[in-house]
């Protein structure tokens, strides 16, 4: 953990504060008494990419006292299309660091404290426990369910939000006065059936929509004031620009806010979701079903009958491709598996060893067995063979 700023003990406000937050102080509902109240708060954002951008920036700017940035990563280019807290200039470094500069910048005369270090049973009793409210802005059912259960039992509020292409959702879990997320979502869905933004993509602008929601709600909730999103989820569609509101009702059976919990600690998360914790793209493979690019380049140059199988979306087929190989997208594979030769050394691969891996292992579960995923999928061809295609 690691802190920067200063920040008053009290929440008197200076002249040059005053000034900053003279929009606030005319509406009745902050005034002085609420820029007070923000001024003395803290807020944990778990993760700092699409959604923690835009909402870390806005409750810095508003004048949430101390922010609290937890994340392990470093910022990619590939993060630059959505993860707006974060400049060219900040390429390789530690994304709690870039977050942190860009937020005193905008506002120094808040605390930003930093916790580079993965969110884990561990140690989010210990984060967690300064804050009063936590946002989540992660990209993984591991670390919701998580946060959720953080929540649940420090009594704190989860302002959630989550994205997909071009879908967002966006509620205030508090078990205190409604529902959690596992009353919502008691299990996890199985491992594979949903596509991290990694892999599906995401709509650039959308993550600044549901972060600046997010943002909004969590603003209300430290001010008291509205109608915060407890017991509803907001749906988002960018495509149509189209908001639908569901109702929420609190699962009496639920397994850790409900009268009687089954759910009383903290428990091992990725277990129980069957996925790791984070969005890194590579599949999770023994050593034995995978081969190296290099490899596969010299065996396909020594005239070695392999059979490449490629597992992308038809549309990624414009970006770049491997002569010889064949497209069967992951969801066709099982009705086209009888296209496939069992007798075959075959080859899966995608964009980055991900979903060729859930091929694999959907393959090996028919009976299958010369088969191999291309470790890294072709950005790592790319890489490390043919630097002609482009990485994506």
């Amino acid at each position: 953990m690691t802190e920067y700023g200063n920040i008053a003990s009290d929440a008197n406000l200076n002249h040059d504060e005053i000034l900053r937050y003279s929009r606030h102080l005319l509406m009745p509902e902050v005034g002085l008494e609420g820029q007070g109240k923000l001024k003395r708060s803290s807020v944990l954002i778990v993760g700092t990419g699409g959604l923690g951008s835009p909402a870390a920036m806005y409750l810095a700017a508003a004048g949430v006292g101390t922010i609290g940035l937890v994340d392990y990563d470093i910022v990619d280019f590939t993060n630059l299309q959505r993860q707006i807290v974060h400049g060219t200039h900040s390429l390789g470094e530690r994304k709690v660091d870039s977050a942190r500069e860009r937020l005193l910048d905008i506002n120094p005369d808040i605390k930003v404290v930093t916790y580079d270090e993965p969110f884990t049973s561990e140690n989010a009793l210990r984060i967690a426990e300064p804050y009063d409210i936590i946002l989540d802005g992660t990209d993984n059912f591991p670390t919701r369910y998580l946060i959720n259960d953080v929540c649940v039992l420090t009594g704190k509020p989860n302002v959630y939000g989550s994205i997909f292409r071009f879908e967002g959702q966006v509620s205030v879990f508090w078990a205190e006065r409604g529902p959690c997320y596992r009353c919502i979502f008691p299990e996890p869905p199985p491992p594979g059936l949903v596509p991290s933004c990694a892999e599906g993509g995401v709509f650039g602008v959308l993550p600044g929509t549901v972060g600046t929601l997010q943002a909004t709600e969590t603003i209300k909730l430290l001010l008291d004031i509205g109608e915060p999103m407890i017991g509803k989820l907001l749906l988002y569609d960018a495509l149509d620009l189209r908001f639908d509101r569901v109702k929420l009702r609190k699962n009496p059976q639920c397994k850790i806010c409900s009268a009687k919990p089954e759910v009383t600690a903290l428990i091992d998360y990725e277990a129980f979701c069957g996925v790791p914790g984070h969005d890194h793209e590579e599949g999770r493979l023994p050593s034995e079903w995978e081969i190296e690019p290099l490899v596969l380049a010299e065996q396909l140059k020594t005239g070695n009958r392999v059979r490449l199988i490629d597992v992308r979306e038809p549309h990624e087929l414009a970006i770049s491709a491997l002569p010889e190989a064949e497209l069967i997208p992951l969801g066709s594979l099982a009705s086209r598996m009888h296209s496939l030769d069992s007798a075959d050394e075959i080859v899966l691969f995608c964009k980055s060893g991900s979903r060729s891996a859930r091929a694999l292992e959907l393959l090996a579960g028919a009976g299958f067995r010369k088969l191999k995923n291309l470790r890294g999928g072709i950005n790592a061809w790319a890489r490390e063979v043919d630097p002609r295609l482009p990485v994506y």
